[in-house]
């Protein structure tokens, strides 16, 4: 997609605070976050929402945990605790029609 910001990001054309990428995923600090530590593990594949998840798509979701546990390891919040959420459509708060997980830890710096 070209007017997707995730797929810019993705491709490098926007700078960002990654932390984490592999075959399928990017996970990046998110600019605007609502906890200490706010992450997003974001599909390389452009997938505009779980409502666009296919049969397909198993093999690439099946490893979705293992990349979020992977980050909370590596940014040291494994042991304490972390949350992962998804929003589904505008409704739900999805502001960027593109699949990604809010990896959340810490203290919430606003409400969600």
């Amino acid at each position: 997609m070209n007017d997707c910001i995730f797929c810019k990001i993705i491709k490098g054309d926007i700078p960002s605070d990654k932390v984490y990428e592999d075959g399928n995923f990017i996970v990046i600090r998110d600019i605007s976050p609502a906890y200490k530590k706010h992450l997003l593990i974001i599909t390389k594949k452009h997938i505009a929402s779980v409502n666009d998840v296919t049969e397909n798509d198993g093999e690439l979701f099946s490893s979705i945990f293992s990349v979020a546990k992977t980050v909370a390891e590596n940014e040291n919040f494994a042991g304490t605790g972390y949350r992962l959420t998804v929003n589904c459509g505008k409704d739900a708060g999805q502001l960027v029609p593109h699949f990604h997980m809010h990896i959340l830890a810490g203290e919430p710096l606003r409400n969600l």
